[in-house]
């Protein structure tokens, strides 16, 4: 494979890749699934297949790309000359996929440098949600597909009518910050949606089915697929950080400077309370 792609071959190879790790991940889920380790905390769980299938994703990119770094929720980093790196989730959504909820995705995206949001420079996205049959899918400069078929993100006429998605961390203590912001936001935008994995949330922001997603203290893995795909539908990306930990906001160019103030205030709000 030519050591220099273009987005929509990484987009290519990226999706390849992840088709196959959902198919085993779907194939482990119907046979049954355990917790296999903890993580930061009793709820940050762990199964015997978000490994096995973050294991059978790095060594496609291996075989494919061995110049290439890695960086992935489950077997960490690993080091590259190319100048690329794959950030990669193998199961977003584990408590989900636990528990048998449709909404959990591969996540695979392609950077330009480390592994940091805040720095890299976006090349291709994919995410696919074996349980629901859908391939998100995006390459830098080429559009956000699902399925095929452009996505377009939402366009709010006002913060009053923006459908926010959010997630909640781990730790009691993020929780509990979390819920104090969600407090002053509802009264603010139509509504708030939870759907478990960051991904799809971003996805979903990509798609129109909401018009923003927001949450503090995401990992990179969480998001480096899904942010390709919505800003390549049209989203806007702010990230600041409050307390220590970066939030992150996916969001409609219609609303996206409204929110991010709106949220820095009432993050400042929590966090000094």
């Amino acid at each position: 494979m030519p050591s220099d792609l273009t987005p929509s071959r990484f987009a290519d190879l990226a999706e390849s890749i992840a088709r196959e790790a959902a198919t085993l991940a779907a194939r482990r889920r119907a046979e049954g699934v355990e917790v296999a380790d903890r993580k930061s905390s009793i709820a940050d769980v762990v199964t015997a297949a978000d490994r096995e299938v973050e294991t059978l994703i790095r060594s496609r990119i291996a075989e494919a790309r061995p110049d290439d770094a890695f960086f992935g929720e489950e077997s960490g980093t690993g080091a590259g000359t190319s100048g690329i790196t794959w950030v990669v989730d193998p199961i977003d959504g584990t408590v989900n996929y636990l528990y048998g909820s449709p909404e959990y995705g591969v996540s695979i995206g392609v950077v330009r440098g480390s592994a940091d949001p805040a720095a890299w420079e976006p090349i291709a996205g994919v995410v696919v949600a074996p349980a629901i049959g859908v391939v998100y899918r995006a390459a830098a400069g080429e559009g956000a597909t699902r399925d095929g078929e452009p996505l377009h993100a939402g366009s709010p006429a006002s913060l009053a009518e923006t459908l926010v998605a959010t997630g909640f961390g781990y730790t009691v203590d993020r929780r509990r910050q979390q819920v104090g912001v969600l407090a002053g936001l509802i009264g603010e935008v139509r509504d708030i949606r939870r759907g478990g994995a960051a991904s799809l949330d971003c996805c979903a922001v990509g798609a129109g089915t909401v018009d923003a997603y927001y949450e503090r203290g995401i990992n990179p893995w969480d998001m480096a697929a899904g942010s390709v795909i919505a800003q390549e539908a049209g989203a806007d990306i702010r990230i600041w950080e409050a307390g220590g930990t970066r939030s992150f906001l996916f969001a409609s160019p219609a609303v996206v400077d409204e929110l991010a103030t709106l949220l820095q205030r009432l993050e400042e709000d929590v966090l000094t309370q």
